[in-house]
């Protein structure tokens, strides 16, 4: 890896629930997070959230802001990077859909506070909680 890639996630809140896809591929894999992925050349992280979520979940949700940047950086035992994404987290309005696993999704579902707290999390998914919960 010569550089940092750019990615996006999509935080959906609806009716009191997070959605969180489980990854089905590395990094990250068999953990649960926000869907997201790949900012494409010449689409914003906005658009890039969306477009994501709706790939991996089927889910169709509107961008309204940025929430923060995450630093999502991975190293082996020798201290190489093994990966490192600049994650644009996105807070998206539910609008219509109910999620079903697709594309790099294993499964997909809607989650409360305390279900996420139980579950096998990918890093910082908590963090980003708490800026919606704030």
């Amino acid at each position: 890896m010569t550089h940092p890639k750019l990615g996006a996630i999509a935080v959906v809140r609806h009716e009191g629930r997070f959605l969180l896809v489980k990854r089905a591929k590395e990094p990250n894999a068999d953990t649960w997070g926000f869907p997201g992925g790949h900012v494409e050349l010449g689409e914003t992280a906005l658009s890039a959230a969306v477009r994501e979520l709706h790939e991996e979940t089927g889910v169709i949700g509107t961008a309204v802001r940025y929430l923060t940047n995450i630093d999502a950086i991975a190293r082996d035992a020798s201290g190489a990077v093994r990966h490192h994404y600049l994650l644009a987290a996105v807070l998206c309005r539910y609008e219509s859909g109910t999620p079903v696993a697709a594309d790099d999704a294993a499964d997909a579902g809607w989650f409360t506070c305390n279900e996420i707290a139980a579950l096998h999390q990918s890093p910082n998914v908590q963090t980003v909680i708490d800026l919606v919960e704030g």
